[in-house]
């Protein structure tokens, strides 16, 4: 789990330093969406591992986004 959401740490405080985000539009929408269904999905089974480790990534790759949105 640590590994994962370590994976989008080192590109997310990149992103927020530079207010740039390199990530392709397409891949940012899909993995933001695919993590907060997947939230949704673990919470409705009671999973709190999934449920923290796809909240996070959805985080993440939400902050991402909006970056991505608001600055290019």
């Amino acid at each position: 789990m640590l590994l994962l959401v370590g994976a989008w740490v080192p590109q997310t405080v990149e992103t927020i330093r530079t207010k740039k985000c390199p990530l392709n539009f397409r891949f940012i929408i899909i993995y933001v969406t695919a993590a907060t269904l997947l939230t949704v999905y673990s919470y409705i089974i009671h999973d709190w591992v999934f449920l923290t480790l796809n909240g996070l990534s959805a985080l993440q790759s939400g902050i991402n986004l909006l970056i991505k949105i608001r600055h290019e």
